[in-house]
């Protein structure tokens, strides 16, 4: 058995989907059957996981945590021509903060949460709990791989996970556009009082929001649904809490666009829970 085949199966058992990188750390190509994508793919490339075919095809979704796709022979040919092992972050749920030099290193030790630190040739990876969109070059030598984005596997780092914070996520978020923007103006506190959650606390909000985002992601059926039944859990329990915010609704809204929903139907599900809780009223 390759040290390769080896690294993935251990991660796989430990819920990290796997995927072998040929040299220059990129992916292995599509096979013939499954060129330019004439297979038609995964159900638009959002999902991972093994193709029809039995080759690691279609880069970042070709990570699974199957261990029997993982010990197939076309694989194991794979691991023992590979020159590295990559995951797929967001299959995890995990986010990677890719930080290339030492100036991007800099700018995290000032402004993000001390998390896991995975070291690079070039710099650190850190390591968050939590799902989001991917984004390259989000500042200076600085990249987001979380969904639909593959990293390389360097080693389990050191430190203590945290949860993805609001400011990493900030950073894939451009000047405001209808795309990403809540149905609301939500500026302020959605709901009269202000401060924290009369009943909870900040964390449990945080934490409430970063699970939503979890049950949108890993919706693989009926994602309408699921959409619009997760924006009136959190409604529900935060709408008239004074404590949910613009960020927060954007957070719910990027979750279910990375799904495949459309802003219409994400300004649609928000306005239809809020109007199911009596709270159509609030801007």
């Amino acid at each position: 058995m390759s040290e390769h085949l080896r690294t993935a199966l251990t991660l796989a058992a430990n819920g990290v989907p796997p995927l072998p990188l040929r040299a220059g750390k990129v992916p292995f190509g599509n096979c013939p059957p499954c060129a330019k994508n004439a297979c038609g793919g995964r159900p638009n490339m959002k999902t991972p996981g093994p193709c029809l075919c039995p080759y690691p095809c279609h880069g970042w979704a070709a990570a699974t945590t199957d261990p029997n796709v993982i010990n197939s022979t076309p694989w194991v040919r794979a691991w023992w021509e590979a020159a590295g092992v990559a995951y797929h972050p967001g299959g995890a749920s995990l986010t990677v903060v890719d930080l290339d030099n030492a100036e991007a290193i800099a700018w995290a030790r000032a402004s993000l949460p001390a998390t896991r630190i995975v070291s690079t040739n070039r710099g650190e990876h850190w390591l968050y709990r939590g799902v989001m969109q991917s984004a390259n070059a989000v500042r200076p030598g600085v990249d987001i791989k979380s969904l639909m984005q593959y990293a390389r596997w360097l080693g389990p780092g050191v430190g203590v996970m945290a949860v993805l914070p609001d400011t990493v996520r900030a950073l894939t978020v451009k000047d405001p556009s209808t795309a990403l923007r809540a149905p609301q103006a939500l500026s302020a506190p959605l709901g009269g009082r202000r401060g924290e959650c009369p009943h909870r606390t900040p964390t449990y909000l945080d934490r409430g929001i970063a699970m939503a985002e979890q049950r949108i992601t890993e919706a693989r059926e009926a994602v309408h649904a699921t959409v619009y039944r997760t924006f009136l859990a959190v409604l529900s329990t935060h709408g008239r809490c004074g404590c949910l915010t613009e960020t927060h609704a954007t957070r719910l809204f990027t979750a279910a666009q990375v799904k495949g929903e459309s802003p219409r139907h994400c300004t649609d599900a928000w306005t239809n829970a809020l109007t199911t809780l009596g709270l159509s009223h609030v801007r």
